[in-house]
């Protein structure tokens, strides 16, 4: 057991929800007479839900902060209309509608942003204002009739990648070459960051470990990379999984290996120590309220590029899936906890309930039931967890790719924010809160000035 723990270079619990998801597909796979683990399955599953995953990005960045958005799917149907209509009405060239309908959602993000930022009204009650408004609006421009997209979208939306050079090797060399880079990287970092700790003079675990970890994950990555490239001609690596394994990449280094990622934590875990500290509040209410619109707009793109047109219903209870996928993946409904990796999985999860269930023909009453138990059942094993001081089930997720960041939020990550964060004031005297900080009672603020 001790070797076991040392593979997975912490402690076991952390991947509860990856041997889950491993599971699934296994089960599935048997029940279903092998029709889960195909590559026409997998492509489908991850183009089919690539905008979940990527609301789910955002989402989990609005629940560290200990806020919730509710018009995530709201936002992201109205600017699919929103690019539809550019396109249609307007003769944009589709590039130009795209740009348009990232705008307009950046700036619905502002403009939630401002109401919670500068107004204090909780994100509850402005993005549940947001999901009425939005959701009429959609309905109102569209006439309640869909509206085609440019055939140039289907790529973003249901594209895959090319191919090119020989053929000997029996499969997509872009989805090949994808693979062995990814394995390459992977194994490049686990290598580097055990040298580093041994040159550093820390207690470095063995070089065995972490061999045995390159091959067991290199392993994956080549069986996956064979899935989606053996399937049949024309179809490899979708497109919505590259941009979604993107953004994974780019958002897991700005809230892991960035101040403002600290601030997110910090923020969330307790609000008046962080703005103690030097953070500023509002800004990172504002902006990631702002960057959760982002990614609802990118994904409403995605979809109607997938669909070929924009309807009036696109978008409803996306909202919900999101939220789901983000506490199946470990974050903690008070904030300051969660990643996106370990939300990413939560949301494979829900695709591949989604996937496995109507292979095997259960009805959507029926499968809505189950996703409902399985979240119940997460997150109440989360909480069980940790009322016994255990960590979250995968709130440390793949903590060792991100040692030097913060993985977990809590009421400790101002004290390493007030360590990183050059706008701190000096310790020379009583600390004034930045104006947006809320009023600290006389004893708590006693106990937080002890505490800093």
């Amino acid at each position: 057991m001790t070797s076991f723990k040392q593979v997975l270079g912490g402690d076991v619990r952390q991947f509860t929800m990856v041997f889950a998801l491993v599971a699934l597909l296994v089960a599935f796979d048997v029940a279903s007479g092998g029709r889960m683990l195909t590559s026409s399955n997998f492509q489908n599953l991850l183009s089919g839900n690539a905008y979940v995953l990527i609301l789910a990005i955002g989402m989990v960045m609005v629940i560290v902060i200990g806020q919730i958005d509710l018009s995530v799917g709201s936002v992201a149907g109205f600017v699919g209309m929103v690019v539809a209509l550019s396109a249609r009405d307007l003769n944009l060239p589709w590039w130009a509608a795209v740009l348009v309908g990232l705008a307009v959602g950046t700036a619905i993000g502002c403009w939630q942003g401002f109401w919670l930022a500068r107004l204090g009204i909780p994100g509850f009650i402005t993005t549940l204002a947001g999901m009425m408004i939005f959701r009429g609006a959609v309905i109102w421009i569209s006439g309640s009739i869909s509206v085609p997209v440019p055939p140039e979208l289907r790529f973003l939306g249901s594209g895959y990648l090319p191919e090119w050079g020989p053929a000997f090797t029996q499969m997509n060399n872009s989805t090949l070459l994808l693979g062995l880079i990814a394995i390459g990287v992977y194994g490049y970092s686990q290598l580097t960051q055990h040298r580093r700790a041994a040159a550093s003079g820390d207690r470095a675990e063995p070089l065995w470990p972490v061999v045995v970890r390159v091959v067991l994950v290199g392993a994956v990555i080549a069986y996956v990379t064979w899935l989606f490239g053996s399937g049949r001609p024309g179809t490899s690596f979708p497109v919505p999984g590259l941009i979604l394994v993107g953004l994974v990449i780019v958002y897991h280094v700005v809230t892991q290996r960035t101040r403002f990622g600290r601030h997110i934590y910090a923020v969330g875990g307790n609000r008046a120590a962080a703005a103690l500290s030097g953070v500023n509040t509002r800004r990172t209410y504002f902006l990631v309220m702002a960057n959760m619109s982002f990614l609802a707009a990118l994904a409403g793109i995605m979809f109607v590029g997938r669909a070929t047109s924009a309807g009036p219903s696109d978008g409803t209870m996306w909202e919900l899936d999101a939220i789901a996928a983000v506490f199946i993946g470990g974050a903690a409904v008070s904030g300051g906890i969660g990643t996106v990796t370990a939300s990413m999985v939560g949301g494979l999860v829900m695709a591949v309930l989604n996937s496995g269930l109507m292979l095997m023909g259960v009805g959507a009453d029926r499968t809505q039931v189950i996703k409902g138990v399985v979240l119940l059942a997460a997150v109440a094993f989360d909480v069980y967890n940790k009322q016994q001081g255990r960590p979250s089930i995968t709130g440390l997720l793949w903590e060792r790719l991100s040692r030097g960041g913060t993985t977990q939020g809590g009421p400790d990550a101002a004290a390493a924010v007030a360590a990183s964060t050059a706008t701190a004031p000096p310790a020379l005297g009583p600390v004034e809160p930045e104006g947006d900080a809320p009023v600290v009672p006389a004893e708590d603020r006693a106990s937080t000035g002890r505490a800093g």
